[in-house]
């Protein structure tokens, strides 16, 4: 979620499809992915909201029920990242006050364009306690690794609170599937992760 423009459609593209498309618009839609995490298979519903101002009463429903976030912005547009601190609250006013967030500076590969320095984009993360990853979706950097980080932090409060409602998810088979689209509280977290 965030602004328009900066991504996020080609990010999950590539996560999902490993695509990438130069004409991509403004979209909200859901994806599916399942990945391993602990020997367990997990299977995460993934929205792609549209950034743009017509779409936040219907982008607000979608994330009432999100686990983890990954509130996406252009390095080379400075707007972008001021905005992000809105796009928290607003995420925050709406879900568990301890969803995985994730800060994803996206367009990396524009180096020469930069905006938004890398030392101003781990300021956030380090005030808000969530992650930070740059990433480029037209050169597949670090891509899922993002998504990778924000399920694998999900993973462990999903099998709890299941645990707490007596569905004993601790002793599940190496093969069972965990669906992270149900709404979780999830853990604290902090630092950067990038290549």
């Amino acid at each position: 979620m965030i602004t328009s423009d900066v991504g996020k459609s080609n990010l999950l593209s590539h996560f999902i499809k490993n695509e990438f498309s130069e004409q991509s618009k403004s979209t909200i839609g859901v994806e599916f992915r399942a990945i391993r995490v602990d020997k367990k298979i997990v299977k995460a519903q993934i929205w792609d909201t549209a950034g743009q101002e017509r779409y936040r009463a219907i982008t607000g429903a979608y994330y009432r029920r999100a686990v983890g976030a990954l509130l996406v912005y252009d390095i080379t547009r400075h707007v972008t990242f001021e905005n992000i601190a809105r796009w928290l609250n607003e995420l925050r006013d709406h879900t568990d006050q301890n969803i995985v967030v994730m800060l994803v500076g996206n367009k990396a590969d524009l180096r020469h364009l930069r905006a938004v320095p890398t030392d101003e984009s781990k300021g956030f993360p380090e005030r808000e306690n969530t992650f930070f990853m740059e990433t480029s979706a037209l050169e597949a950097l670090n891509v899922g690794k993002a998504f990778t980080e924000v399920l694998t932090q999900i993973y462990p409060v999903v099998s709890k609170k299941a645990l707490d409602a007596g569905e004993n998810s601790v002793s599940l088979p190496a093969e069972q599937t965990i669906n992270l689209g149900n709404d979780v509280s999830a853990v604290k977290k902090g630092g950067c992760c990038s290549d």
